[in-house]
């Protein structure tokens, strides 16, 4: 996996299309599979699966392993014979099918697992306990939630002292067992109803790449029950340093993201147990994984927990290989990671690319300098590094085109070798200022090829995902069942056999 060329399309299960106003495990997923698999593709690259936070982002959530309810099929539920299909018709939505409805499908969708939940037999009860058994992580994620509630929702720090300190909340855990024992069955109807799309995915020859934050929230049952790990005041519950980058292509004043920072030195006491648990965790749910801010891991950008920019901080030391032979010993070598290299980083970070073998990435867009040679050129790529058109942090290909100064637009056009007699400007499925682009990054060295859907329909800036450092209108694009049929299923199946992409990561029999 990862060795062989292929190519991906990444598109997240909130973007999906459903009746319920966000995406989710249904058989519009399992559409949207066979279709990538009839055009070719190998790989399916989707985004975190956490909870996501008040901003909807799924790169700060209350849990490092947890999954996001929101994506939970109701139909799914009526099947099982949990709830009714005059109240699965009552999750359904009437508004824009362009835009993920978070907050209707978050009320719609607690309600109904809270009235699934009081109908579970004895058996489903037995699975959930198995459930629990298998998953370190869930009596902890579910009384932290449980509690959560008890106290109107509040960050863990300013919960009352009892509830505050994890070892005196988890010593009355009766007290809240039935709340925790629904966030128990919530968790496990995820998992269970996500399995299913991902077996059916791997026997159609699609292999999941996944998507792990690097950091946790500091309102997280992480974090709340192992303050140990993390550099944090132990008695005001306060972070001393927290996590961001310092000024970059995205933003001019960095990015201030406020997670609480690791201390590496507690966590090699027991051999990075923590992360081992959740690469495990990760790798059983997911095909491949890519760690978001990889370079972290090599160094790291400490900002004073009281500073209002990300431009005030200092680099320190991260745990370099130190971590990642822990990783090797328990994976193997080979194990399935993808590192997200991108953003400031010095040679620490490329060493450590160097010294785990994990394939990079590369991103197109980034590479449009008419003054340089950018290591993101598509001339530049290594076979072991992942070619992308543009992640979800960046603006769509079209929208990246109107966008940019005439100069750089101007030499993307003539390195793609776009036919200028035609109209750069337009976009939709059959473009011809966008398929340029995609055909370079195909012909690309690097082993595996990646496209947003939105893309690959040749949509504006008004479709992209997320602009980071913007807190607002993030997260929200959604797509319908109609945009994915009106996909040039030709032209991919085309470029992906011409580009020799088209090869399975996997025997179809062998999932």
């Amino acid at each position: 996996m990862l060795k062989k060329r292929g190519a991906g399309v990444l598109l997240h299960i909130s973007s999906m299309p459903s009746p319920y106003g966000i995406g989710v495990f249904d058989e519009n997923t399992l559409h949207f599979i066979d279709r990538i698999s009839e055009m070719g593709f190998t790989y399916w690259q989707v985004l975190p699966f956490n909870p996501p936070d008040a901003s909807n982002s799924p790169y700060c959530s209350p849990s490092a392993f947890a999954g996001n309810y929101l994506f939970i099929n109701p139909q799914g539920l009526c099947e099982m014979g949990l709830v009714t299909e005059d109240e699965v018709k009552e999750n359904c939505y009437d508004g824009s099918p362009y835009s993920a409805a978070f907050d209707f499908a978050a009320e719609k969708r607690l309600s109904l697992l809270q009235k699934a939940f009081y109908r579970i037999d004895d058996k489903i009860a037995a699975d959930i306990k198995a459930f629990e058994l298998k998953n370190h992580w869930l009596t902890d994620y579910a009384v932290f939630m449980a509690v959560k509630e008890l106290e109107d929702g509040k960050p863990w720090w300013q919960w009352s002292e009892q509830h505050a300190r994890y070892f005196d909340c988890i010593k009355s855990v009766f007290d809240y067992e039935e709340r925790a024992a629904f966030w128990k069955f919530v968790q496990y109807i995820f998992f269970l109803q996500w399995n299913e799309i991902k077996r059916y995915a791997n026997k159609k020859g699609i292999a999941v790449i996944g998507d792990m934050p690097i950091y946790v929230a500091m309102d997280s049952a992480d974090v709340w029950s192992s303050l140990n790990l993390f550099l944090i005041d132990e008695k005001s519950l306060t972070a001393k340093k927290v996590a961001g980058v310092p000024p970059d292509y995205f933003s001019e004043n960095g990015q201030l993201w406020g997670n609480p920072l690791y201390d590496w030195e507690a966590m090699k006491k027991d051999g990075y147990g923590w992360w081992l648990s959740r690469l495990e965790h990760a790798l059983a749910i997911y095909d491949t994984v890519r760690i978001d801010h990889f370079r972290a891991f090599a160094s790291y950008w400490a900002i004073p927990a009281e500073s209002e920019t990300a431009k005030v901080g200092e680099w320190l030391d991260g745990p370099k290989m130190d971590l990642f032979n822990a990783v090797f010993e328990k994976f193997g070598k080979d194990a399935p990671i993808i590192a997200e290299d991108l953003g400031i980083f010095g040679e620490d970070v490329v060493k450590l690319l160097q010294d785990t073998g994990f394939p990079g990435m590369k991103v197109i867009q980034f590479g449009f300098d008419p003054n340089g040679d950018s290591s993101h050129l598509p001339h530049n790529a290594t076979p072991n590094s992942i070619n992308y058109v543009g992640t979800h942090d960046n603006n769509t290909l079209l929208g990246w085109l109107w966008e940019a100064s005439e100069e750089e637009r101007s030499f993307a056009l003539d390195y793609c070798r776009f036919d200028k007699s035609k109209p750069w400007g337009e976009g939709g499925y059959y473009s011809a200022s966008c398929r340029s682009i995609i055909e370079t990054v195909w012909q690309s060295p690097s082993n595996v090829a990646v496209i947003a859907l939105q893309d690959m329909c040749g949509f504006g800036a008004d479709a992209r995902m997320n602009t980071p450092g913007v807190p607002e209108k993030n997260w929200a694009f959604r797509t319908t069942r109609e945009t994915i049929d009106s996909i040039d299923t030709a032209y991919f199946q085309r470029i992906n056999a011409l580009y020799r992409r088209m090869y399975p990561v996997f025997d179809k029999k062998q999932k």
